[in-house]
């Protein structure tokens, strides 16, 4: 294996003796886009795993355009814990971005913002917009409720007029350069983290 090949090659015999390894990923190699400590593990074992760490936040995004950072929202989720991953509008979105992780995340469709909000009410979340707002308040200085549902918006246009009704507060990221926003995948990662440091001290 090259020095810039992910992952590892074939597992050494005798291999371990642990139900959650994989044969064909021992015998082959492992390159996929894992953490070390779950190298050669099998991905129902890995799917498992996760469902025990997940924190009790979802992430949510809206997709009325085929958002291309629908991907990268779901690729932070996983990074940072979040239960689940709420799209609503479009079912199809591009997976690139996500670099295969939503095959390891929990991830629901929505069709309308109406019947996400009924599934956030019926679940006691708190709805938490992010996006730059006549009004938004600073998430720098924010304390995010545990109970809450993180949603991002679309590249361009933001939140939806209707998603902006039923969020609680909605939250901007400080900027400090001549953009006037940055993307939603970045967005969506920076206020994943920030909830994982108010509401999580055991770190993974």
């Amino acid at each position: 294996m090259s020095e810039h090949e992910v992952g590892v090659g074939a597992h050494p015999e005798p291999w371990p003796d642990d139900p959650r390894l994989a044969p064909e990923l021992l015998a082959h190699g492992d390159r996929r886009n894992v953490l070390d400590r779950y190298r050669y593990w099998k991905h129902d074992a890995i799917v498992a795993e996760l469902d025990s760490l997940w924190q009790t936040y979802p992430a949510a995004t809206e997709n009325w355009q085929h958002d291309f950072n629908i991907g990268t929202v779901v690729r932070n989720a996983n990074a940072f814990l979040a239960r689940e991953v709420h799209i609503i509008g479009k079912r199809r979105w591009n997976r690139r971005g996500a670099m295969v992780t939503d095959r390891y995340q929990h991830i629901r469709h929505h069709n309308t913002v109406e019947e996400f909000a009924s599934w956030a009410d019926a679940g006691g979340f708190t709805i938490i917009g992010i996006d730059i707002l006549p009004g938004s308040r600073p998430l720098e200085t924010a304390l995010l409720p545990e109970e809450c549902v993180l949603v991002f918006g679309q590249e361009g246009p933001g939140l939806s007029p209707d998603m902006q009704q039923r969020c609680s507060v909605v939250y901007s990221i400080a900027q400090y350069g001549s953009t006037r926003s940055i993307n939603a995948g970045v967005a969506s990662g920076i206020a994943m983290h920030t909830w994982i440091r108010q509401h999580t001290i055991d770190e993974t």
